[in-house]
């Protein structure tokens, strides 16, 4: 099945969800919950939080299907809901910690499932970019969406992604030059 026919068939499934159809969401949610996870789970720092937010995420979009209207991938669109999310749970964090103060040490990892040394190295580099510099390579490098596309998930203009890749992909290499990732 090409792209188009997937965005095609999308686009029908979420239709039938617009009007309370559960098992036309199964589907939806089958076919783009392992790339909406892996993305979450990178801006997150955490497989945890990953998962807390794409469910979240797909919860928002069974309440507002009828909000999509079929401009663009429904893929970008509940990756967008996922990012949002996203930015509005580190502004309540930080609103958090700024208010509590705390002085208490928090594991940057709660993955109970061994990773591998290529994935432990992925996630060290990408733990010293910024989220939106992290979401940018994860989104472009990672699940292989164009700028634009990753520019309309984000919520960003075109320009300010590139911005994004290229200044992440620059703090990246400088790290693996330092032996950040080894």
């Amino acid at each position: 099945m090409g792209d188009e026919d997937v965005v095609h068939e999308d686009w029908g499934l979420n239709q039938r969800v617009a009007g309370g159809d559960r098992a036309a969401f199964q589907l939806l949610v089958l076919r783009h919950e392992g790339r909406l996870r892996a993305f979450l789970s990178r801006a997150a720092g955490s497989d945890a939080d990953g998962d807390d937010l794409a469910q979240e995420a797909f919860v928002r979009a069974w309440r507002r299907a009828g909000d999509y209207r079929g401009q663009g991938s429904y893929a970008a669109w509940v990756m967008g809901i996922g990012w949002r999310l996203f930015l509005d749970q580190r502004r309540t964090a930080s609103r958090r910690e700024s208010l509590a103060a705390q002085d208490e040490d928090v594991p940057t990892s709660s993955n109970p499932h061994g990773a591998t040394d290529a994935a432990i190295d992925a996630d060290r580099l990408l733990a010293g970019l910024s989220a939106q510099e992290r979401a940018a390579l994860t989104l472009c490098f990672g699940h292989g969406w164009s700028h634009g596309e990753a520019a309309g998930i984000m919520g960003v203009p075109l320009g300010t992604l590139k911005s994004l890749v290229l200044r992440g992909r620059a703090k990246a290499q400088k790290l693996i030059g330092e032996g950040g990732a080894a």
